[in-house]
């Protein structure tokens, strides 16, 4: 069972900061290979699994100094069945691994919690197919029974919740949801979107959460943006509206060229920190339920320093 049978503390109005572009920090600032940009591979060595430890108590040690909350996102956005067959992963590997992602989370939250700054530990799954363009769209039931073993290796490794990142069409975060809902886990939902604000599919974002709000009769926990700049769907929320209450996260890329530019680069972009930081506190203006803040990729921790400034009201006095 869930430490949170009550809800999840990131429902309340109390801020809650999470990591940043995992991938890319680990690629660029650390040197590591990820195949697929599989950082779930690294659990498989020791010195891999302190590089994760390293990377997450950074972010950690930041939530604890600032007392607030924090969410720790597994490391596990690849480690499912199709992505783990091009790693040489059996189905028992990635059972294993995914339950290895979570007990270190279990014990960075036993080292850096305390009464100011809860953690929460969520199982990361990420979409089937690409991050960025979805080839093939799974039905919803499809969607279910693929991610299920996955979510089932979260639920025995005792995860708080799920988190579905980089959704690109909502028949799957429809299963994804229903496969959390089967194993009795909360479930947050998270998509991303292109320059216009909406999903590769070429959906709305209203369109897709309330498609699956209405599939699992409201079966999230909440919504996130991840995966794009702010600039690219700031304008969704111009005019305020029921479904926007649904948002409560956001996970932004530090850079604004779109995904197909993203793809082709072969250099970081890691954008202005203290833009982005100001850019976050605009949203949450306009969005003032937003409760969980990060970043995705070209993120690192000097982002979400800036973003929990921003956010707080420091920025003058601690830039």
């Amino acid at each position: 069972m869930t430490r949170y049978p009550q809800g999840l503390p990131q429902l309340s109005n109390q801020l809650f900061l999470t990591d940043g572009g995992i991938e890319t920090t680990l690629i660029f600032h650390e040197g590591h290979n990820l195949p697929y940009f599989a950082a779930y591979d690294l659990l498989k060595q020791p010195f891999g699994t302190e590089s994760l430890r390293k990377y997450f108590c950074t972010y950690a040690q930041l939530a604890y100094l600032y007392g607030v909350g924090f969410v720790l996102e597994s490391p596990t956005w690849r480690a499912s069945a199709d992505w783990g067959e091009k790693l040489g992963d059996s189905a028992e590997d990635l059972a294993a691994l995914n339950r290895k992602s979570i007990e270190l989370l279990h014990e960075i939250r036993g080292e850096y919690e305390s009464k100011r700054s809860p953690m929460v530990v969520s199982g990361c799954v990420g979409p089937r197919g690409d991050g960025y363009s979805p080839a093939e769209i799974m039905r919803a039931e499809a969607a279910e029974q693929y991610h299920t073993a996955q979510i089932q290796a979260f639920r025995e490794a005792k995860a708080d919740m799920v988190c579905a990142i980089t959704m690109t069409y909502p028949e799957e975060a429809i299963g994804i949801t229903r496969a959390a809902q089967a194993a009795n886990l909360p479930v947050a939902i998270s998509f991303t979107v292109e320059t216009d604000g909406c999903l590769p599919n070429g959906q709305t974002l209203q369109s897709a959460i309330e498609q699956v709000d209405s599939a699992t009769e409201q079966g999230p926990a909440y919504y996130m943006i991840n995966c794009a700049h702010p600039t690219h769907f700031e304008h969704l929320f111009a005019a305020p509206a029921p479904w926007q209450a649904r948002i409560r996260g956001i996970r932004a890329n530090a850079s604004t060229k779109s995904h197909a530019e993203l793809d082709e680069a072969e250099t970081l972009d890691d954008g202005n920190p203290a833009e982005l930081g100001a850019q976050y506190h605009q949203l949450r203006q306009q969005l003032p339920h937003i409760t969980i803040v990060g970043g995705c990729c070209g993120t690192d921790h000097r982002h979400i320093k800036s973003i929990w400034q921003a956010c707080v009201g420091l920025v003058s006095a601690m830039t």
